[in-house]
C-alpha cells in the first residue's frame, strides 16, 4: 500500500494514468458488452498501471545507484518508457476495438 500510496504523491504520470483509470472504469460498465470484453477493457486499465509502478522502480533504482549520467541507465529508463507506452498502445486499441462500434452507434443515433 506504501507503493501505491508513494507513486499517487510523488508520480505524476501515474496520477495522470490513474485519472485515466478513474474516467475509464464506469465506461466499461456502461458499455454493452460481454463479460469477457469488460474484463479485457478493465485488465488494459490495470496493465498500464502495473507498468508504470515497475517503470517507476526502475527509475528509482537507477537514481539510487548514480545521478550521473551513463549510456547504462539512460538504456534502462528508455525500456521502462517504452514498456509503458505499449502498455497505452495495448489499451487504446483494445478500447477502441471493444468501445468504439457501440460509441460510434450512440454518437449516430442521436446525431441521425
Amino acid at each position: 500500500m506504501s507503493g501505491l500510496r508513494f507513486a499517487v504523491l510523488e508520480e505524476s504520470a501515474f496520477r495522470q494514468e490513474l485519472t485515466l483509470v478513474v474516467i475509464l472504469t464506469p465506461c466499461a460498465f456502461i458499455l454493452p458488452v460481454s463479460v469477457v470484453e469488460r474484463i479485457l477493457l478493465l485488465s488494459t486499465l490495470l496493465l498500464v498501471l502495473i507498468v508504470e509502478l515497475l517503470n517507476s522502480s526502475v527509475e528509482a533504482a537507477v537514481d539510487r545507484i548514480s545521478l550521473e549520467r551513463h549510456s547504462l541507465s539512460k538504456r534502462a529508463k528508455d525500456f521502462g518508457s517504452a514498456a509503458v507506452m505499449l502498455a497505452l498502445i495495448l489499451c487504446a486499441g483494445t478500447w477502441i476495438a471493444i468501445g468504439g462500434p457501440h460509441v460510434v452507434r450512440w454518437v449516430e443515433a442521436w446525431v441521425g
